[in-house]
């Protein structure tokens, strides 16, 4: 017999008081109402990125990564930090429950940017809105190739969003997104949809941050939405990708000039000590 346990949402328990919603809107700057629609979402789904950045800088120095929300509540709002996929989307979440969304989290297989025939374990989190009996995709939490608005999950054909083009295809129980990238369509994750609980995640979480193969602590990963496309960045390598021509690549070549980019185009307040001066003066002297 099934028990109601297993149609628990890590969500039901994840709500923020009136206080904390004022503060994230204030801190992804959403000045219009929060109703139930979809219009709503949007609107949210938008801001949070171009607010919010995408960053592993925790990992990458060896600082603990907690997924409690009250923890990822005080670093990407009050301490004014970014994250990885697990915080944003558990923060993101949280502020669609709080509202009255039915939402839930997913677990996905990524293979954007890595070498064919390699496989990785389910370490990408997304989240599954259910609004008038329709589903839908959200995720603000996968860098430069986050999408910037919901996604239908069960439509045929491209669906288009301010930043890129994307398409969901069911094959089996197994769903596939992809990204149109230079007129070539390319997988970004593969995933199904059994809700995950805290738990789930707290080990995927563990995993990227200790494991020494992890990128998460070998490469600086930033990234950050704004209104004519992103920042990316990757170790040494700045990178504006624009909605409208060609990317500009920048080899920074010091130290300070990573730490100006960080602060100036990605907004991050940057956590004290030496150790993230130092692991970015590895990148430097290697020429990554």
């Amino acid at each position: 017999m099934i028990s109601k346990q297993q149609n628990i949402s890590l969500f039901n328990d994840l709500q923020l008081d009136k206080v904390s919603m004022k503060a994230y809107f204030d801190r992804i700057g959403y000045r219009g109402k929060a109703e139930i629609n979809l219009e709503t979402v949007k609107a949210l789904h938008a801001l949070h990125p171009e607010a919010i950045p995408f960053e592993n800088i925790d990992p990458l120095v060896g600082a603990p990564v907690e997924l409690s929300l009250n923890r990822v509540f005080k670093k990407l709002v009050e301490q004014g930090r970014g994250g990885f996929c697990f915080e944003q989307n558990i923060l993101f979440g949280a502020v669609l429950r709080t509202l009255g969304f039915n939402i839930v989290g997913l677990s996905a297989r990524v293979f954007w940017e890595i070498e064919e025939g390699e496989i990785r374990p389910r370490d990408h989190m997304l989240l599954l809105l259910d609004l008038n009996g329709v589903s839908y995709l959200l995720d603000v939490g996968f860098g430069s190739a986050s999408f910037s608005a919901p996604l239908v999950l069960n439509q045929d054909g491209i669906q288009y969003t301010e930043n890129n083009h994307y398409r969901i295809s069911l094959v089996a129980e197994f769903y596939y997104l992809e990204i149109l990238i230079k007129d070539s369509w390319r997988l970004m994750h593969r995933f199904g949809l059994e809700h995950q609980m805290l738990a789930d995640y707290e080990v995927v979480s563990w995993y990227l941050c200790t494991h020494p193969q992890s990128l998460f602590i070998k490469d600086l990963m930033v990234a950050k939405s704004f209104s004519e496309g992103r920042y990316a960045l990757h170790n040494n390598q700045f990178t504006v990708h624009k909605k409208e021509g060609k990317s500009i690549k920048q080899k920074l070549q010091s130290v300070e000039e990573i730490i100006e980019i960080l602060q100036d185009k990605f907004a991050i307040n940057l956590p004290e000590g030496k150790k993230l001066t130092l692991k970015l003066k590895d990148y430097i002297d290697s020429k990554t």
